[in-house]
């Protein structure tokens, strides 16, 4: 009875045994269905910018792609830190979604606030642009250079909007100025929840220069509102062919603002790769293409990965930028 016993233990280890074999990669494996409720996307600017703009095409095809809503909520204020720190700070299920932007990479530096690209799982990157000098059309500057004259016998008089102080476009009029031989307040800054109410304000004479990208200006350079009159890049925009770099100008200085997709730090890797593939198909999607074209948005596209290195790339390389031009804390 002694070793019946002991056989019969034995038996039941191994059937056990066999079992678990079979069961456990399907358990490993087996992962709550995603999504299965409606998306938030959090946009970090205010509506009608360049970043909303884009968001907004980007819910619209990824809601297509992942068969639930996707809706837009703008969370604006603390230059950038509010909608990036509800971002970060969100349930990491893959619900709250937020389109990082640059100033991820910058607001901490700036003691704005403590989030960073750390506190991100970074999805995809899909959107690079170069800052832009825009003035009014009814402005007296036809020219780049009529405008550096003017600015050199007139320190301090202009002013310049485009986003909050020390965001990109902040960056991108300090590291103009000092490059091209102007101490930093040469133009002042006045801060603003987005590029949208920035180029109002340039329209209706609240402020003379706006720094934010050519594409944010597009409607209204269209419209024959506003005139562009250089580039921050090392090329010209093939959208606006005839607007000069200031490389070109003999300026050495560029700097962009860019956007993609992230989820909070902890959020689960089979959600990160649902969003990661359905973002590559609106990457690659004609109306994606058609839209970022005609509004003169440069396509960068990264995946998660190699998104990850650039945001830690990005944190460094704003950290330096802010240092030489004295924006950093």
């Amino acid at each position: 009875m002694r070793w019946e016993g002991r056989r019969a233990v034995l038996a039941a280890v191994v059937l056990l045994t066999l079992v678990a074999g079979f069961l456990l990669p399907s358990v490993l494996l087996a992962q709550p269905k995603y999504p299965i409720r409606p998306i938030t996307l959090i946009v970090p600017w205010a509506a009608g910018g360049g970043t909303d703009r884009i968001s907004r095409m980007v819910a619209v095809l990824l809601e297509r792609e992942l068969g639930t809503p996707v809706t837009v909520v703008n969370r604006t204020g603390g230059g950038g830190a509010v909608g990036h720190t509800a971002g970060a700070t969100a349930t990491p299920d893959g619900y709250t979604i937020t389109m990082v932007t640059v100033e991820i990479a910058m607001m901490h530096w700036l003691g704005l606030a403590k989030v960073n690209y750390k506190d991100f799982r970074p999805v995809a990157l899909l959107n690079f642009d170069p800052a832009g000098i825009s003035v009014s059309a009814t402005a007296p500057w036809k020219t780049y250079r009529e405008l550096h004259e003017y600015i050199r016998a007139n320190p301090g008089k202009l002013k310049a909007s485009g986003t909050a102080a020390g965001g990109i476009w902040d960056l991108a009029r300090a590291g103009w100025l000092k490059a091209a031989g102007f101490p930093t307040d040469a133009v002042r800054w006045v801060p603003s929840t987005g590029a949208a109410p920035a180029l109002a304000e340039l329209v209706a004479g609240g402020v003379d220069i706006v720094t934010a990208s050519l594409p944010e200006a597009a409607p209204l350079i269209a419209a024959g509102k506003v005139r562009p009159l250089a580039i921050m890049a090392d090329k010209r925009d093939p959208m606006f062919p005839d607007v000069p770099t200031l490389k070109e100008l003999g300026i050495n200085w560029s700097v962009g603002a860019w956007r993609g997709i992230a989820v909070p730090k902890f959020t689960p890797t089979n959600v990160v790769n649902v969003l990661e593939k359905a973002l590559a198909k609106v990457v690659e999607n004609p109306e994606f293409k058609d839209f970022m074209q005609k509004n003169g948005f440069g396509i960068l596209y990264k995946p998660a990965k190699e998104f990850a290195k650039f945001m830690e790339e990005q944190d460094r390389l704003m950290g330096q930028l802010m240092k030489e031009v004295g924006l950093a804390k």
